[in-house]
């Protein structure tokens, strides 16, 4: 017996099949475009563009993905980590740009950060689907905690984080001194999630009710803002006036011995304009390393070791006329310095460097030295290079600084400043250690000081990522901040994180700040991160629940 004969598709046949193939192509492309909405909102909303409006709604897509039932696509968490990659190679492009060896960290890092995104969307569904919490709260617990975790993860990265897209409107940054930076971010998160829920999706309907959730908070952030901004006059004192000097030298890992006396020169002639601009200046202030002759000491017993190419003759001779340097800058322009500058002690068989911040009187006599506590992963530092020194030649740094051991406290007329060093304003619990622990001495400072180098990153966006993380810690602490940048942003920060005065963007300048002390105390100083933390507690608790029931059923 004959088979029968095929039959051929009708035509109509064709097109639907044609057509469902487009439907599902447009749909496993979806999580993909979605959650790339969320990445270019999210860089919009940041420096360099800075729309500041767009923080609000930049979680939207990412969030929206999590409430759906299935999310398209044949990998859709590949997706989510794809774009979220190119938003941290967007946001932190400067990191290629201090030397060709620091291009493979900026890959690095981003890929690593990049994690974050579909961690959140992974465990937010857990959590709706295992646990029963709905997006609205979910979504800002773990978004916070991951916040937290890659604040100290790897020495901690917290740039680029979604509450620094709010810097610039005051009113609704002044949580912070309830809950730190992050509970801004734990806020805005869930005026997202209110958001993405009352979208519609393609199993429901939309719920604008939800949207008076998002109005209600942003509503009850305005107040407490308003509220503790609120009469000036009564809880601020005039404070000293400090002149911050910026140069714009841009920086380069190679030594030119023709540049210190230039430097010197730069700074020299830009301080002297300062202090005749205003003569009743009380302190200058230089960047971060920008006074090019260092501080020497050694001990009785001082020697170089088999590979080092100093003598101790040569020390000798230069750390009078290093000190000279000094003395003479004080002495002309008459007034107590502040100075970011290399220290190094030779003891035997090595050479021990920090970077430090030196406090002068006005002829230049050493009265205190700040050295830095936190140095920069393979920027100061390269891990266990003091045990494998040939570490060393794989990076563009010849050795490493040592960490400083303590806060200091200077005194100026009365007034109690305590400095901090390039990115050690990036992290809150650092500032805030250096605050408690020099309360705890009985000498608790009245204005924050950060000396920093940024001509490393040639007038990007990496300025005002920096400068950002000014405004918070001020808010954070109630204290006043000045910022001393070399190619800029030096900065007047008031305690309301209000940028009263801000410097150019890669230009020489001076800024003479009348500094108003703030008499207010802040809750987070005594509490700390306790909403960030408690965030954590969760997330580890929600990926406990992720493991328990891996396999069982995909989220």
């Amino acid at each position: 017996m004959k088979p029968a004969a095929k039959k051929e598709p009708t035509e109509s046949v064709r097109e639907d099949v044609v057509k469902q193939s487009r439907l599902a192509k447009l749909a496993s492309d979806e999580t993909l475009r979605v959650s790339l909405l969320g990445a270019v909102l999210m860089w919009a909303a940041l420096p360099p563009l800075g729309i500041g409006a767009l923080g609000w709604i930049a979680p939207v897509p990412w969030l929206w993905l999590a409430r759906q039932r299935e999310m398209s696509g044949r990998h859709p968490y590949r997706a989510l980590w794809f774009s979220s990659l190119v938003f941290w190679l967007a946001a932190t492009h400067w990191l290629r740009l201090p030397h060709w060896a620091t291009s493979f960290g900026w890959v690095a890092l981003s890929v690593y950060l990049a994690c974050y995104t579909p961690l959140v969307v992974a465990l937010a569904r857990v959590a709706e689907r295992r646990l029963g919490v709905g997006i609205v709260l979910s979504a800002p617990i773990l978004w916070t905690a991951c916040d937290q975790a890659r604040a100290y993860v790897f020495t901690g990265f917290s740039m680029a984080s979604l509450c620094h897209s709010q810097y610039r409107w005051t009113s609704m940054i002044q949580a912070a001194d309830l809950c730190g930076e992050f509970g801004v971010t734990f806020l805005m998160v869930l005026v997202a999630a209110a958001v993405a829920r009352a979208l519609p999706m393609r199993e429901t309907k939309a719920s604008w009710h939800w949207l008076t959730v998002a109005v209600g908070v942003m509503v009850l952030m305005f107040g407490y803002g308003e509220w503790r901004l609120g009469d000036v006059a009564a809880r601020t004192k005039p404070g000293p006036k400090i002149a911050l000097i910026q140069g714009s030298i841009d920086t380069e890992f190679k030594y030119d011995p023709a540049a210190p006396p230039k430097i010197h020169e730069h700074y020299m002639d830009l301080s002297k304009r300062a202090v005749a601009a205003e003569p009743d200046v009380q302190l200058v202030v230089w960047p971060e390393t920008m006074f090019p002759f260092s501080t020497l000491s050694w001990s009785d017993d001082a020697e170089p070791g088999p590979d080092d190419t100093w003598l101790m003759e040569d020390v000798r001779n230069a750390g009078p006329i290093y000190q000279e340097w000094i003395a003479s800058t004080a002495e002309t322009l008459r007034k107590p310095l502040l100075i970011g500058i290399d220290a190094t002690r030779f003891v035997k068989g090595r050479a021990m460097r920090w970077n430090a911040a030196l406090y002068t009187d006005a002829r230049g006599n050493a009265l205190g030295r700040y050295d830095k506590r936190h140095p920069v992963l393979f920027g100061e530092y390269t891990p266990f290079a003091k045990t494998l020194p040939f570490l060393y030649a794989l990076t563009p740094l010849t050795g490493g600084i040592e960490e400083g051991e303590r806060a200091e406290a200077f005194d100026l007329a009365g007034t109690k400043l305590v400095p901090s060093i390039c990115y050690e304003t990036v992290l809150a619990r650092l500032i805030r250690r250096q605050v408690i622990e020099l309360r705890e001495r009985g000498i608790e400072p009245d204005v924050l000081v950060n000396v920093t180098n940024d001509g490393w990153y040639w007038g990007t966006s990496e300025l005002d990522m920096h400068m950002i993380f000014g405004v918070f810690r001020a808010v954070e602490s109630r204290k006043p901040l000045v910022i001393a940048a070399n190619t800029g942003f030096s900065a007047q920060i008031d305690a309301d994180g209000r940028i009263v005065r801000q410097g150019p963007r890669r230009e020489a300048g001076f800024i003479n700040a009348a500094v108003l002390l703030d008499l207010r105390r802040s809750p987070y100083l005594a509490w700390g991160d306790w909403l960030a933390n408690g965030c954590l507690i969760c997330l580890g608790l929600v990926s406990a629940v992720a493991l328990y029931y891996r396999g069982k059923k995909t989220v």
